[in-house]
């Protein structure tokens, strides 16, 4: 079964070579009780280990069941300690921070024996040597007898071939030292039992077979073995049974206890490496918390100043310098270069500023074809979608909505009538004029109470609570807008009706206005106010005697029937801006959704009014006249003029008027046979429009950085346009809000790299620290590493240990770190509210939290690494011999 064959152990230290095993040849029997006596140094340890497989032997062949152990890899030692040898020690090698169970255990677990197996046949070995009531006790709480027959247990746990004994009863008193005796002779009945002693007495007592050595050679030999055991050294199979190899799991629970043991030092180990944790994690938290305001401030922002793109625009900037007007010097300076002549000192000049202001608005007034740019911001394939919170196409319409005033009677309210209240209806019509003109309408010049809603509820939820009711959920619901402390304008409680418009005539008369109607209003009383909307085309009737059609006056019957039969409108909701929103996205009182204003456009060009016009583009459906450039007009000035359908009485007139008396006449004759009206007049002034051809488009961006994006996908169109020749569909536009606040998020992202490049160098630190602590971990456990090692522990597995120790320590550092970052977070969001009333800043985002204790365990595993190493490639002989 077991041979040794000419074995030679030789020792190199320093310059001399040690000649511990001189040629040693024994054969061992299948089972019998081998005591091996010799004086201190004589080699007797050194030959347990060779046959252990601990230690390699110098030349010779160690033949295990026929096979030679000569080409064996550090892996087939490992598999043959773990399934054919099981090591008794003097001072028993029990793992102090582990169970008695989990002790022996242990060797199965190299195995790949399953969990309940394992313990099954741990339990069984302890019964058999009288230990079944210990399985839960820590070997310190035993005495040294119980401690060897745990080690005797977890020898015989993987039932091997070969049990080695080194000095089994060194430690123990006589009366228990022949308890291990008795207790090993009756093992020896089925397996091969090997035992070093300096006691000849308990040699003879127990022993069927006693080898004495002397200075590393066999002197005498009680009962030699001289069968020859035939060698099979070719052979491919190197040892019975499956490869030993530990799972993570238990290098994580052998790890895991020893932390324990050390509980003070784990925390504080930990705790060192939380430091750098806590510290970038507190700068995440702020960074994050700060970047997630500074785009909600953004969003809510831009839903203010969006990218905005007319019809027509000017080029403001052109415009502005205009109006600051050309100094003096600059007039002269100019003049001098285009007039060489010498000028009078004694004249007054003009220095043209307004004049120059209003060149530059009429020169610099650009048309962009927004129908190709709607299609290019429609194309999903451009990417607009992705960067946009909202796009808002606005069209030449004047939606007419009526209500009702204190009296009950009609009252237009949008457009608002408040100005004509105050007899001031020519204002009325300049602020109409200066809000229509490009560029301005963005200005603040609007004084209508409604409002387009952008097409984002999201935004709108985010910016605005609803304290009454709910936003629209169609085109005939609108909302009502308050200030945060329930305030709304009292000119918009004029326009609405809720005040009385003739008490504003008192401001012509320069006198006090006198109250009306209430200062407070109930939600109920906002909510229950209904509205009449009507359509441009619903002014006009048609008349079939004329074959035209004419304006409906609006306090006659009639036109209070078409009021009844208008689009019903209502106030569904009321919102207020939330106290944490930056800005707020809706610029009127009452709010309406676009589909209302996709409704009145559908409607429009639907009526009869406008199909009729539309039918006959070269007559004025109002008048019945032909238009002015019309192909019908010249024959409609002809008969006008034509001499021979007057009657008597006005031909004799005329012979009666001079030759220029008689050209204006004819000249009036044949104005009024036309209409003065043009066909694309008559549409705009029914409220004609087209879905695809808007007067322009608001362009909402997400954040800065969006809107960085869609100015330089602004830009790629315009230079396509001008790669294909069509500079007329470029495009220019007005930013309002310009670079504002755009590189706040830069120099954020900055600040927070610098910040964590520093805290990032005591993570540094702590990693050298676990470094170290893990390389006195594996000085303290060095014995322990000779154990794993006799039982069939690999390198590997003596590697693993240590990592897993190193991810353990790491976890419990980036655990501990977000732990402590997370309830700093309280008194830090509790001073920031106190310092700048902002609410929840700083934050750490699970993801965050995550990734720092993965950067943790990584960076302590990194650490880790060299000790590991270190503790691997420890000699088993040597690490059993320290204490």
């Amino acid at each position: 079964m077991l041979q040794l064959k000419d074995i030679v152990k030789n020792y190199e230290m320093g310059d001399t070579k040690v000649e511990a095993l001189k040629g040693v040849s024994i054969n061992f029997r299948k089972n019998e009780f081998v005591s091996v006596l010799g004086q201190s140094g004589c080699g007797k340890t050194t030959l347990l280990n060779i046959i252990g497989g601990l230690d390699k032997y110098s030349s010779g062949d160690l033949i295990i069941n026929g096979k030679s152990t000569r080409k064996f890899k550090d892996s087939d030692w490992d598999t043959y300690r773990n399934h054919s040898i099981g090591f008794v020690f003097q001072s028993y090698n029990l793992i102090p921070h582990q169970s008695v169970l989990s002790n022996v255990e242990l060797a199965l677990t190299l195995s790949g024996v399953s969990p309940a197996e394992r313990k099954k046949r741990a339990i069984s070995a302890l019964e058999r040597v009288g230990l079944g009531d210990q399985l839960h006790k820590k070997p310190n709480q035993m005495s040294g007898g119980q401690m060897q027959r745990v080690a005797i247990a977890r020898a015989l746990v993987n039932e091997p071939d070969i049990l080695l004994a080194d000095e089994p009863t060194g430690a123990l008193d006589s009366e228990t030292s022949i308890q291990i005796m008795e207790l090993l002779k009756e093992i020896s009945n089925d397996r091969l039992i090997i035992m070093v002693t300096h006691n000849p007495d308990l040699a003879e007592a127990y022993s069927t077979r006693i080898i004495r050595l002397l200075d590393g050679c066999v002197v005498d030999d009680s009962r030699p073995y001289d069968e020859i055991i035939d060698e099979d050294i070719n052979s491919s199979s190197r040892n019975k049974g499956k490869r030993a190899s530990m799972s993570f799991l238990t290098a994580l629970s052998l790890s895991a206890n020893n932390l324990w043991t050390k509980k003070g030092r784990t925390f504080l180990t930990a705790f060192a490496g939380a430091i750098g944790i806590i510290g970038i994690a507190l700068i995440l938290s702020l960074s994050d918390g700060f970047q997630k305001y500074i785009d909600r401030v953004q969003e809510e922002t831009l839903s203010n100043y969006p990218i905005n793109i007319e019809s027509e625009s000017l080029d403001l900037g052109a415009m502005f310098s205009a109006m600051t007007g050309e100094t003096e010097d600059e007039a002269e300076e100019k003049k001098n270069d285009n007039d060489d002549k010498e000028e009078a000192k004694d004249v007054i000049k003009s220095l043209d500023v307004s004049t120059n202001m209003y060149n530059a608005m009429i020169s610099k007034r650009n048309v962009n074809d927004l129908v190709e740019f709607k299609k290019y911001l429609d194309d999903p394939a451009n990417g607009f979608s992705d960067l946009v919170s909202a796009l808002r196409y606005t069209y030449d319409i004047n939606i007419k909505i009526y209500g009702t005033d204190l009296n009950g009677d009609t009252l237009r309210v949008n457009p608002s009538t408040v100005m004509d209240s105050m007899g001031m209806s020519n204002m009325s019509s300049v602020y109409s004029m200066y809000s229509s003109m490009p560029a301005m309408s963005m200005m603040g010049t609007d004084m209508d109470v409604f409002g387009e809603l952008i097409d984002n509820p999201d935004l709108l939820a985010q910016q605005y609570e609803v304290v009454a009711g709910h936003w629209p959920q169609d085109m005939t619901e609108m909302v009502f807008v308050i200030s945060e402390r329930n305030y709304v304008e009292d000119m918009d409680l004029f326009t609405l009706g809720l005040k009385d418009q003739t008490t504003l005539k008192a401001f012509l008369k320069n006198e006090e206005i006198e109250p009306s109607g209430k200062d407070e209003y109930t939600y109920d009383d906002i909510l229950n106010l209904r509205f009449r909307c009507i359509l441009d085309t619903d002014y006009y009737t048609y008349d079939s005697e004329s074959n035209a059609w004419n304006v409906v006056e609006e306090d006659s019957e009639y036109f209070k029937t078409i009021l009844g039969n208008g689009l019903e409108l209502k106030i569904a909701g009321i919102v207020r801006p939330r106290p944490e929103a930056a800005a707020t996205a809706i610029s009127s009182t009452i709010g309406y959704t676009k589909e209302l204003t996709e409704y009145i456009i559908e409607q429009t060009n639907n009526s009869s009014i406008v199909k009729s016009q539309k039918s006959d583009k070269d007559t004025d459906v109002f008048s019945g006249k032909p238009f002015a450039s019309s192909e019908n007009a010249e024959d409609a000035e002809q008969q006008a003029m034509d001499m021979s359908k007057l009657t008597p009485e006005q031909q004799a007139y005329l012979a009666t008027l001079s030759e220029e008396e008689l050209a204006e006449l004819r000249k009036q004759m044949a104005a009024a046979a036309v209409s003065e009206a043009t066909y694309e007049g008559n549409l705009k002034a029914l409220g004609v429009c087209d879905l695809s051809v808007p007067s322009s488009i608001s362009i909402y961006p997400k954040d800065f950085e969006s809107k960085d994006a869609i100015e330089n996908k602004i830009k790629e169109y315009n230079n396509k346009c001008e790669a294909e020749g069509n500079e007329g569909a470029k495009i220019s536009y007005t930013d309002f809000i310009g670079l504002m606040m755009s590189s706040i998020s830069t120099i954020i992202n900055a600040i927070t790299y610098v910040l964590i490049a520093f805290v990032a160098i005591s993570l540094v630190v702590s990693s050298i620290m676990i470094a170290i602590i893990t390389y006195i971990s594996v000085l303290e456990r060095t014995k322990e590493i000779g154990i794993l090692r006799s039982i069939g522990a690999s390198k590997k597995d003596v590697s693993r240990v240590f990592n897993a120790e190193t991810l353990i320590e790491g976890l419990v550092s980036g655990g501990l770190g977000v732990l402590v970052t997370v309830l700093l977070n309280i008194p830090i969001n509790a001073l920031i509210y106190h310092l700048a009333d902002l609410k929840n800043i700083s934050a750490l985002p699970p993801l965050y939290g995550l990734i720092l204790i993965l950067i943790s365990i990584f960076l302590t595993v990194v650490a880790g690494l060299i000790p590991a190493g270190m503790a691997a490639k420890r000699d088993p002989v040597v690490a059993l011999r320290s204490e």
